[in-house]
């Protein structure tokens, strides 16, 4: 294999990512940001990260050569080898798993585990090729980097943390079926039961739009709670009167031009929200 193919079984924008939700958890808790913890914490976020990746690349190997878009990927084309690929995710785990924990404390180490037990046995061992719920459950894997982040600075500290989780574990779904509606025919093919491939593009734009507004409500309550500022608070109102334009304009006019505009929209929506909890905490 090359070092592209490597670096492509690592997922590393779903890495980088992963990251940058576990620097808000620390950002939300902290009162003083240590770049040299930013960054012990950012090395087993992406390593525990790239562990999940690699697992997904080996056990979604049969249904990836049938996805235009993921035919190519190395374990899919025979480049990479099943017995190698789970040795990796095996030994990154451990390597993400032992930063957490010498670097942090055992909380952090366990949050890390259960964000890759969540995405490897929850979402594509179980539920990915079963039902359409599959994302929904499986996003919750996402939420456990922020509470990682928080724990690096504070164990107990959990109330704004658990929010912020459950503003990403609602923005998951919303995110990622915009995408779906992009790729129902590959996930058709494969045999995937996707929302879009189970009630149609047009429901799902629906699921889309109800999810997203359960998503801006929640993205309040830190400014609502008190746990936050109106700095954020204003940031939440825009981005979120923004997100919900996109979501009613794919609703009422369901086609893959609108979504994907809803799921480049999703993703600067997440990263404003974010940068708007550091700005409140720490500007």
């Amino acid at each position: 294999m090359t070092v592209k193919q490597y670096i492509e079984l690592f997922k590393p924008r779903i890495a980088l990512m992963i990251a940058l939700t576990a620097i808000t958890g620390y950002g939300a808790v902290a009162d003083k940001v240590d770049l040299g913890a930013l960054g012990l914490l950012t090395l087993a976020m992406v390593l525990g990260s790239a562990a999940s990746a690699v697992f997904n690349h080996v056990w979604d190997r049969d249904i990836d050569r049938l996805m235009r878009r993921t035919s190519k990927r190395p374990m899919a084309t025979g480049d990479g080898t099943p017995k190698v690929g789970f040795l990796m995710a095996a030994v990154l785990m451990v390597a993400g798993m032992a930063v957490a924990h010498q670097a942090f404390n055992w909380v952090v180490a366990l949050h890390l585990f259960l964000g890759g037990f969540v995405y490897v046995a929850i979402y594509t061992v179980w539920l990915k090729r079963r039902h359409w719920t599959n994302i929904i459950l499986g996003g919750a894997a996402g939420s456990f980097a922020i509470l990682a982040g928080a724990a690096a600075v504070n164990q107990t500290e959990w109330l704004l943390p658990m929010v912020l989780a459950l503003v990403l574990f609602l923005w998951t779904p919303s995110h990622f079926w915009a995408l779906a509606i992009l790729l129902t025919d590959d996930y058709r093919k494969a045999g995937v039961p996707m929302l879009p491939v189970v009630v149609g593009e047009q429901q799902t734009a629906y699921w889309i739009l109800a999810n997203s507004i359960a998503l801006v409500g929640s993205s309040l309550l830190p400014w609502s709670m008190g746990l936050l500022g109106p700095l954020y608070g204003g940031v939440a109102i825009v981005m979120g009167l923004a997100l919900l334009a996109f979501n009613f304009k794919l609703a009422m006019t369901p086609t893959r031009f609108w979504a994907g505009w809803n799921f480049a929209a999703s993703m600067p929506y997440l990263l404003i929200l974010f940068v708007g909890v550091f700005l409140d905490k720490h500007w």
